[in-house]
């Protein structure tokens, strides 16, 4: 017998700090409420009731190659004896996801986000400030007419448009940890900076926060600058602005005035006519290059602002594990219903953040950084523990089998190799097929 038929025979709810390490991080008076943003409510005894299809959402974010009914079976997520083809058609797990819809799942990655995001580690301080990161990634849907009327997708310079309906993500991720601390999801069509401004507040005290070229703007820099208390930002120049120069500290940094657009100070009355900014440059690879920042003069050098802009690139990293490791490449989602695409990406990155987490716990324990872990192989460790997991007896040996596989993710660190020095490149894509030139690019 299960782990989760023990659980549900004693007629409690179901326990995700006691199955595995994948849910051990999720208390379960967090997950309580969740369940109570379900879109429909029931008091039939059903075969998959909501608990455990949250529990069939996350097992989706691993088992990416799987269909959703084989991904149930391997589990065991059944409330009715041991999961099989007998008890669980596949029309009836679609369904149950159905009921449980994406508001449960949301809730609960904020939740955890919040929580998990600003959790502090040996140090993964920068000079005193905890280092974020806010960037934007998209997401291919299957093509349906609901799904592309809903998501839309990117015009070409003719009137086709891309071959997939595309969703926007936007993230704040701790840098040190790789943690998602909040995301905004959208049709494509959605500005990523507005999307920002929906949780510039969850950004903790004491911070600097790296940006995208594609969110400078005054309106936003500003209100992450003046809502808490030492909460700065750091962003790419972006390229043609007209500055006046107020003060200057060295050859590479000085103090610059720029003007506020009129279009800013539309959406935003309260914006002053002028703000003021820290411009430094720096060289790297013969380029000269120059970011915008909040951080004061006297207390952060020239130098270390330089370097610290370079962490930027972990969060780019971050999408790669999501898109590439745990979705193992595929070109677009697996859900073909509007809810039902927002429940799946809610729950990828739910998941994302437990193995995040788990991993770094892994790390905290043999005295590493949590970014020195290995994500795809720590990842794919998790999956296959799981299904071991799912119907291992006695109970009473959960600890000690969780014990185990946090030693041998232990072992999954990176190897801090240099980087290479030739410049990148892109090869010539090589295909037996016929290409067709017109036809629109794939984004």
């Amino acid at each position: 017998m299960s782990v989760q038929q023990d659980l549900l025979d004693l007629g409690d709810l179901f326990n995700f700090c006691d199955l595995s390490t994948f849910t051990q991080h999720i208390p379960v008076e967090w997950v309580a409420p969740a369940l109570d943003l379900s879109s429909q409510a029931t008091i039939r005894r059903r075969r998959l009731p909501a608990d455990q299809v949250l529990w069939l959402v996350l097992g989706m974010a691993l088992f990416r190659d799987e269909p959703v009914h084989e991904v149930a079976r391997r589990l065991n997520i059944c409330a009715q004896g041991l999961a099989s083809d007998q008890l669980l058609a596949r029309s009836g797990v679609t369904e149950a996801r159905k009921r449980l819809g994406a508001d449960p799942v949301e809730w609960l990655f904020r939740k955890t986000g919040h929580q998990w995001g600003a959790e502090r580690y040996t140090d993964d301080a920068w000079q005193g400030l905890q280092v974020f990161a806010v960037d934007g990634a998209l997401l291919r849907t299957p093509d349906t007419p609901e799904l592309r009327d809903h998501f839309g997708s990117g015009n070409t310079r003719t009137d086709r448009q891309t071959p997939f309906p595309m969703l926007r993500l936007v993230a704040l991720m701790n840098v040190r940890s790789h943690v998602i601390l909040d995301a905004q999801l959208s049709p494509y069509r959605r500005s990523e900076m507005r999307l920002a401004d929906e949780f510039l507040q969850q950004i903790p005290d004491h911070s600097v926060t790296l940006f995208d070229k594609g969110f400078w703007g005054a309106e936003l820099l500003s209100s992450l600058n003046k809502a808490g208390t030492h909460r700065h930002w750091l962003i790419p120049a972006k390229k043609g602005t007209v500055c006046e120069e107020v003060a200057r500290y060295n050859p590479h940094d000085r103090l610059v005035r720029m003007k506020v657009s009129p279009r800013a100070r539309a959406r935003n009355p309260a914006l002053s006519t002028h703000w003021e900014a820290r411009e430094v440059s720096y060289e790297i690879q013969g380029k000269l290059k120059t970011v915008m920042t909040s951080l004061p003069a006297n207390t952060y050098s020239t130098k270390a602002v330089a370097q610290l802009y370079q962490e930027r690139w972990e969060i780019e990293l971050g999408f790669r594990d999501i898109k590439s490791s745990m979705q193992q490449n595929a070109v677009t989602l697996r859900s073909k219903k509007v809810d039902l695409i927002y429940q799946e990406v809610w729950g990828l990155l739910l998941a994302y953040n437990v193995v995040r987490r788990e991993a770094s716990q892994a790390a905290v324990t043999f005295g590493r950084a949590p970014s020195d872990i290995r994500f795809k192989p720590a990842c794919q460790y998790i999956a296959v523990q799981l299904i071991v997991m799912a119907a291992a007896n006695p109970i009473s040996a959960t600890g000690r089998r969780l014990s185990e596989l946090r030693a041998g993710i232990g072992g999954l660190f990176l190897d801090h190799r240099p980087r290479p020095s030739r410049p990148r490149t892109v090869k010539i894509s090589k295909t037996r097929f016929p290409v067709d030139r017109k036809a629109a690019p794939l984004k």
